[in-house]
């Protein structure tokens, strides 16, 4: 099979595509025809050896989705033949950019035949990640106000749709060129993220009980001026590892919560990526795919999911 792999950590020069023999699934596994495979900036991460994968050399790649080509003795939730969909891939488990992948049963589900396989890919992690942020961290609630940083984002513009399908109302930021995709997504106020007055803006709309922060060394302070009293902020990333709350009488006066969350901390894959494949079908969750890249483009696409703007997923279909 053809795979992009990296044999040593390095700019996206190291990426190739190798000719390395199709894997054999162990009994727990299941071989997967990838059709689809997203880029998610974590796949850079790992290129560059900021976090450490399993040994090299070492295909990237998060999530996919294809048709089970083979399955393991122990496996019972899909056959040969299906169609299914995975993530937590890509970091000791080796990853996703190849024409086919041995993922274990449990980091993955059936992917109804209405959706799409670029779909599967696109909404995998970014969608388990906003599903442990919204739902099982902050516990939002039906009614409750919530607030999205960089909704057009690949986890932000899902976790719009996860907050509204749940009845909750929805605040987001976002580059104006967005905003209409945003409020077509389920958003009820959006706002532009560098306009000076944006936290009155956001208090205005409704102080929200539930606050996703993909930058919380830029935002925390801005979240806790903004919050309601007792709300809970997911946090999912930082590039500054000393990020603090400036104004601690403040939060402990509102009661805030602060959870920091990993999508490859998540219990059981399967059952958060069954709960998403339900709503797509449903038509309640639709995964936006900004861009399509080849086996050989994605050393372009690692650049352009760090550098560019777009709102959605940047799917490899290998």
């Amino acid at each position: 099979m053809r795979a992009v792999r990296f044999h040593e950590y390095g700019g996206t020069d190291v990426l190739r595509v190798d000719d390395i023999e199709r894997p054999t699934p162990g009994p727990e596994e299941v071989l997967l025809e990838v059709e689809a495979a997203a880029v998610n900036p974590v796949d850079t991460y790992f290129r560059t050896g900021d976090y450490e994968p399993g040994e090299l050399p070492w295909i990237p790649g998060s999530d996919c989705a294809g048709t089970v080509a083979a399955t393991g003795e122990r496996v019972a939730s899909v056959t040969e033949g299906d169609r299914a969909f995975a993530t937590g891939l890509g970091n000791w488990l080796q990853g996703t950019c190849a024409e086919y992948v041995t993922v274990p049963e449990s980091h993955l589900a059936q992917l109804p035949e209405a959706v799409s396989a670029e779909a599967g890919a696109a909404v995998a992690l970014v969608g388990v990640t906003a599903w442990q942020t919204l739902v099982t961290a902050c516990s939002l609630e039906p009614a409750e106000r919530a607030l999205i940083h960089g909704g057009s984002g690949g986890v932000g513009h899902i976790a719009v749709q996860l907050a509204a399908a749940n009845g909750a109302q929805v605040t987001t930021t976002a580059s104006p060129n967005y905003h209409d995709q945003l409020v077509d997504l389920g958003a009820d106020d959006v706002f532009d993220y560098s306009r000076g007055d944006l936290a009155d803006a956001v208090v205005k709309a409704g102080a929200p009980d539930v606050i996703l922060d993909h930058r919380l060394d830029d935002y925390l302070a801005f979240d806790a001026e903004v919050a309601a009293q007792g709300a809970r902020i997911a946090a999912i990333g930082n590039t500054d590892p000393a990020a603090t709350f400036e104004n601690v009488p403040r939060c402990r006066a509102k009661a805030l919560s602060v959870h920091h969350v990993s999508m490859f901390n998540t219990p059981e894959f399967s059952a958060v990526l069954a709960r998403l494949a339900t709503l797509m079908a449903e038509d309640e969750l639709a995964p936006v795919v900004a861009r399509r890249y080849d086996l050989e483009d994605v050393p372009t696409a690692h650049d352009d999911v760090l550098n560019d703007s777009f709102l959605g997923k940047l799917v490899v279909t290998p």
